[in-house]
């Protein structure tokens, strides 16, 4: 399908013959009791590719997750997203070839949203001339600002692992080193669950002893995920929001509590309705990713996907191609 770009108002129309691809990892956010401050990149990735046109038509073609029911013209949300990004800049984006070659799975709570919004914010931001582009604080207020909130884009912009906070209407991160050991395994379910739905089961206030706890647990969690990695099962403890979403994902939480009922560091990735355990090394890993299956084969999971991961070290990449 092709539709017409949206004319803006004033500014200088972005330069047609640019290519370049943008590739971003997915992110598990929380980390249990990190509830909207914490979030680690792992080795799934999402890849755009963009080459501006002289003409004034969005075409946009997606592969992989979400290839049949994804919009393939300009409301495409990283389409949207570099439009956006290129009129706050004060320019006019023109017509441009958009192609998604999408691995994250979409509404499982592995940062896909967060993965378009950057994607489309670093291609709109590198297809700008070099003295109207964003620095890296911007770049980061700006994809949270679209998102919501920077858990998931924070790691997927930086790598690794991302404490990110709210300050006076700006939105900040630091980058933490992930410990070498420690192997991220997540079991996907064939159902979604949007994040909106999963927050609204939240309540309104929690027990002054709860918030106690999950503040301790947070504070150990950053230990064990950059020193310590054999205190992960008791780091990943949460008392703000799992208990709560458990029933809308009650196969995902009957899994977290058999997984931790054995020993392993088992949360809710994100909003859910994925489940990641954090493994201390190697061994482990290979250990949970053998539990996790013969669970899933004794309770008919026939419709889950496990997988051992990598925790992403490099963050969303920008690829300029030379014509």
């Amino acid at each position: 399908m092709e539709v017409q770009a949206a004319d803006a108002a004033s500014g200088d129309r972005i330069a047609a013959g640019q290519d370049l691809s943008v590739r971003v990892p997915a992110t598990s956010a929380n980390l249990g009791p990190g509830f909207d401050s914490l979030g680690m990149a792992v080795s799934l990735y999402d890849t755009v590719r963009v080459r501006t046109t002289d003409s004034d038509t969005v075409r946009v073609r997606v592969r992989g997750e979400g290839q049949d029911v994804l919009p393939t013209d300009e409301t495409h949300l990283v389409a949207r997203t570099i439009a956006d990004t290129i009129r706050r800049a004060g320019f006019v984006a023109g017509g441009f070839e958009l192609e998604c070659e999408n691995v994250i799975p979409h509404g499982r709570g592995l940062g896909s949203s967060a993965s378009a919004i950057v994607s489309g914010v670093l291609a709109g931001n590198a297809l700008l001339p070099a003295s109207a582009r964003l620095d890296a604080a911007g770049l980061l207020h700006a994809c949270s600002a679209l998102e919501g909130h920077p858990d998931n884009v924070a790691p997927a912009l930086s790598g690794a692992l991302a404490v990110s906070w709210e300050e006076a209407g700006v939105f900040r991160s630091i980058r933490a080193g992930v410990h070498p050991d420690i192997v991220p395994v997540v079991a996907i379910p064939a159902t979604e669950l949007s994040t909106e739905s999963a927050r609204g089961l939240l309540p309104a206030a929690v027990p002054h002893r709860d918030a106690a706890a999950n503040s301790g647990r947070a504070a150990l969690l950053m230990h064990a995920m950059t020193t310590d990695p054999s205190l992960l099962r008791e780091a990943t403890e949460d008392f703000l929001h799992q208990g709560y979403r458990a029933p809308a994902m009650a196969p995902s939480a009957d899994l977290i509590r058999a997984l931790r009922s054995e020993g392993y560091a088992a949360v809710v990735s994100g909003a859910g309705p994925t489940v990641m355990t954090l493994a201390p090394d190697a061994d482990q890993a290979r250990a949970a990713e053998e539990f996790i299956s013969a669970y899933l084969d004794a309770h008919s999971g026939q419709n889950w996907r496990v997988l051992r991961l990598g925790v992403d070290q490099d963050g969303a990449r920008v690829v300029l191609h030379h014509r």
